[in-house]
């Protein structure tokens, strides 16, 4: 109810004038890369995308929920893939092309961090995209196991542990540049666990 509550008033807001989400959202993005997460300020944000501080928070309650929009605006630009195999590829390339946005490795830490501290903000912002992307997975890993492709005893939640995880430690722990060879490898091994064997 919260989040309806919250995501209906910011619409209302934007429908006032659609640039004003725009300016905010770009120059979130620009002071996450050039001056990091805790410098990141609302005040900032509001003058240098050259809105008011209250246009601001008419749109966003706080700024883990703005920087999080700003971050990750929806699920991803590419629709999920028909063919079951081919959506895992498509998740891995996706997790380790967004943690490798430069805007994403600044914010995550401080993000995480203020997200601790603010439970009920945490339980909007995941209900926002992360339980949208779980349930969607889920539904493919179903009916991937009822047709034979995936093994019986597969965890949709245990994939995306293994993607996001996987992508994370290898963009922000290992530095890694190569996003095709690193998701070509982290969805060959994905696979393995997750596709039934063939008879």
């Amino acid at each position: 109810m919260v989040q309806t509550a919250e995501r209906r008033h910011r619409r209302q807001g934007s429908r006032r004038d659609p640039s004003i989400d725009a300016a905010v959202l770009a120059a979130t993005r620009r002071l996450l890369i050039d001056r990091g997460y805790a410098a990141t300020t609302i005040d900032l944000i509001a003058t240098t995308a050259g809105v008011s501080r209250p246009a601001v928070y008419r749109r966003w309650s706080s700024k883990a929920q703005l920087v999080h929009e700003s971050l990750f605006p929806d699920l991803g630009p590419e629709p999920p893939a028909d063919d079951f195999v081919a959506e895992i590829t498509r998740l891995c390339r996706g997790a380790l092309a967004m943690y490798g946005d430069p805007a994403v490795r600044e914010a995550l830490p401080g993000l995480l961090n203020d997200l601790r501290a603010d439970r009920r903000m945490r339980r909007v912002l995941s209900d926002r995209l992360e339980a949208a992307a779980r349930s969607q997975l889920a539904e493919r890993v179903e009916s991937a196991i009822a047709l034979g492709t995936a093994r019986e005893g597969v965890n949709a939640d245990t994939v995306m542990d293994v993607i996001a995880g996987g992508a994370w430690y290898a963009v922000c722990v290992r530095h890694v540049k190569d996003i095709d060879t690193a998701a070509a490898d982290l969805s060959a091994l994905v696979l393995r666990g997750v596709l039934a064997p063939v008879r």
